[in-house]
This record gives structure tokens, C-alpha cells and sequence, in this order.
């Protein structure tokens, strides 16, 4: 084992926010823009900065997680990269329960925000992200093929995940006797089961079949780590600290930033909050896209999607539940729709194990077209 970086050097640390070092980080100028525009009141500017800044710290969460997940093995990098990979929903997610939970009058608000927030974030990877990284692909390869046997255990926990979030919508909007109670409880019950299942494919995916998911194309395992253990926890500690600073001046301020601007909160949490939140993960994806790494493309692209879908979803419900937060896994008719339809494309496009630039215009067309629904029809979460 090669421990080239001493931990008393801190050049490392430093070289993480050096702009020079990666263009990304002169978005980092936004923290402070955020501060000095939440002390002198100007709460949509506040909001529209937060969300930029949220953007490089995402970035650097990723990559100290990275650097601790090559020093971890391979299974628990896997679980790390599972945790982290999706941290900006989790806190954003988080703030606007326990938002909802002290103030009660925000709480439809808060609970518009967490829904539509986990919406977009499923739509986003699974259309968008997938999209632009098959069309990059498909420009410099003809066709691209991956490894259908790893992928097709994902597409199967999406369809998972929809089935948990189309049944309470279906009983919701059907049952004349169905109260929100019924929904909660189904919700809470679906949730539970979800977990469950997301830990069993951990296993499944780490420990009994890894040789399924194990490319000839990732050489992440012999990669040598650039930061110290203690230089990686340091700028994740630090990064997820401003993350959850910045997450909390967003929320508290997406409701009048929203008023202000004329846009549906609905839109922002589905279209605006994802792409910020996931940015930096969305450039890796398309990237290796372009260099014919298809596996690993769509390990991002699908694999956060599911994260989002089985493992953060649920958990929310579980944490409002405990908050008293009224959250449930019904999220709106159009909200379901999309998802439903969003992941049937996706299945579709996918089922052959290759792809081409085609296919991902044809899921960048999609999410145009979801997009704009959300922007143009004046929808709720739950009506």
C-alpha cells in the first residue's frame, strides 16, 4: 500500500478549492454573495446564490468521498459512494421536514418542496443526465454498449420504487373512502419495505453477485489516493457543513423567491434544485460517457435514480414520520405520471445493452417536454 501524502500537509486541502486547479470552484464566490445578501434582506437573490453555491460544495463532498472510498475496499467505497452520493437531497430534504415541523404554516410549502426535490432528482439523472450522456456518447461512438446484466437490476428497483409510488396516488384518487391517514400509513409501511430492499441489493450487489457488477473498463481500484484520510474527512466534514448552511437559506427562502420570480414552487424543486444540487455529478457522467465508459456513465445516471428513488425517498417519509411531518409517498398525479413514464422510456431505450445519440435526444426530448409541464400547469403535489 502506497501512502504518498503525508497528513501533516495540507497542500492537498487547499488544492480542493483552488480554482486554478478546477474551473468549478470560482462558483464558490456564491457562498459569500449568499451571506452578504441574506444579511441585507434580499431573499431572492439570497435563494438564487444559495442554489449556485450548492453546486461546488456538492463537488467537493463527491470528491472527498471518493478519496475516503479508495482507502475503504471495494464494498464499503460502494456503501460510501451510496450515502454521499445523494447528501445535497438528503439535507435539502431534511431542513424543509424539520422547516415544516417547527413552523406548521410552511408546512404544505415544505412538503411541495421535499416531494417535487425527489421528483426532479429521479427525472433529472434518468432523463437528462442519461440523455446528455448518450448523446455526447453516441457524437464520438457510433454505438456504445454496457453491461445489461448490472443494469437491468437497477431498472427493476425503479420499477420497485414507482409501483410504492403509484399505488397510494391510484387508492388516493379511486377510493372515495380513502382518507389521508390510509395514504400516510400505506406510505410509512411502502417505505419501510423499501429500505429493506435497497439494503438487500447492497449485498446482493457488493457481496454475492459483485462479479456481475465488476467492468473491465473501471479502474477506480487502482487509483492511488491524492489526499490524506484526515484531509478528506477535513473537507467533507467542511463541505457538507456549507451545504447544509446553504440548503437552510434556500428553503427558507424558495417561497418567496418563487412568489417573486412568478415560477411554481413545483418547478423549482423538480427542475431547478436537482440540476444545481447535481451538476457536478451530471458533468463526470456525461464525460466518461465520451470516453466510451459506458458502465460507469450509467452507474451514475441509473444508479443515483435508484438511490433517490429507494433509499432517500423512503427515508424522508420515515424521518417526517418521526417529525409528525404529514409526508407520504403521494405525490401528485402528473408527479407519478412523469416518474412512471420517465422510467418506462428509459427501461425501453435501454433493454438492448447498446446505445446511440438517437436514444438520447430521445430522452432529452422527453424531459423537455416534462419540463415544461411542470413550468406551464399550475399542478400542486397531492392534487
Amino acid at each position: 500500500m502506497s501512502e504518498v501524502v503525508h497528513e501533516s500537509n495540507y497542500d492537498s486541502l487547499l488544492d480542493a478549492f483552488n480554482p486554478l486547479k478546477n474551473r468549478l470552484n470560482w462558483l464558490l464566490l456564491a457562498v459569500p454573495v449568499t451571506l452578504v445578501f441574506n444579511f441585507q434582506g434580499n431573499v431572492e437573490m439570497t435563494f438564487l446564490f444559495s442554489m449556485i453555491s450548492i453546486m461546488p460544495l456538492a463537488f467537493l463532498m463527491g470528491h472527498a468521498t471518493e478519496e475516503i472510498a479508495l482507502r475503504a475496499g471495494e464494498n464499503l467505497g460502494g456503501l460510501l459512494n451510496a450515502t454521499f452520493g445523494n447528501a445535497v437531497e438528503i439535507i435539502i430534504a431534511s431542513i424543509a421536514i424539520y422547516t415544516a415541523f417547527k413552523d406548521p404554516d410552511q408546512a404544505e410549502t415544505m412538503i411541495v418542496l421535499v416531494q417535487a426535490s425527489l421528483i426532479g432528482s429521479i427525472l433529472g439523472n434518468l432523463l437528462l443526465v442519461l440523455g446528455l450522456a448518450l448523446l455526447w456518447g453516441g457524437i464520438k461512438f457510433k454505438i456504445q454498449s454496457f453491461n445489461q446484466s448490472a443494469l437491468s437490476m437497477n431498472g427493476s428497483l425503479l420499477l420497485l420504487a414507482v409501483l410504492a409510488l403509484i399505488i397510494p396516488a391510484a387508492a388516493h384518487h379511486t377510493g372515495s373512502n380513502v382518507t389521508n391517514e390510509n395514504v400516510l400509513e400505506l406510505s410509512r409501511y411502502a417505505s419501510l419495505a423499501l429500505l429493506a430492499m435497497y439494503g438487500l441489493s447492497l449485498f446482493f450487489q457488493f457481496k454475492t453477485h459483485s462479479d456481475i457488477f465488476n467492468s473491465s473498463e473501471d479502474s477506480s481500484h487502482h487509483e492511488e489516493p491524492k489526499m490524506s484520510i484526515k484531509n478528506a474527512w477535513i473537507l467533507l466534514i467542511l463541505a457538507t457543513i456549507l451545504v447544509g448552511y446553504m440548503a437552510e437559506l434556500l428553503v427558507h427562502s424558495v417561497d418567496k423567491a418563487a412568489s417573486e420570480w412568478g415560477m411554481p414552487t413545483l418547478f423549482i424543486g423538480v427542475i431547478l434544485l436537482p440540476f444545481f444540487g447535481n451538476a457536478a455529478e451530471h458533468f463526470t457522467a456525461v464525460i466518461v460517457a465520451g470516453k466510451d465508459k459506458m458502465d460507469l456513465s450509467l452507474a451514475i445516471a441509473i444508479g443515483s435514480s435508484v438511490q433517490i428513488a429507494v433509499f432517500v425517498a423512503p427515508l424522508m417519509v420515515l424521518f417526517a414520520w418521526i417529525m409528525g411531518v404529514e409526508l407520504s409517498l403521494e405525490f401528485g398525479l402528473l408527479e407519478t405520471a412523469a416518474t412512471f413514464m420517465g422510467v418506462l422510456v428509459a427501461n425501453f431505450i435501454l433493454n438492448d445493452g447498446k446505445t446511440n445519440w438517437l436514444e438520447g435526444a430521445m430522452l432529452l426530448a422527453c424531459y423537455v417536454i416534462l419540463a415544461l409541464s411542470f413550468l406551464l400547469i399550475p399542478f400542486e403535489v397531492g392534487a
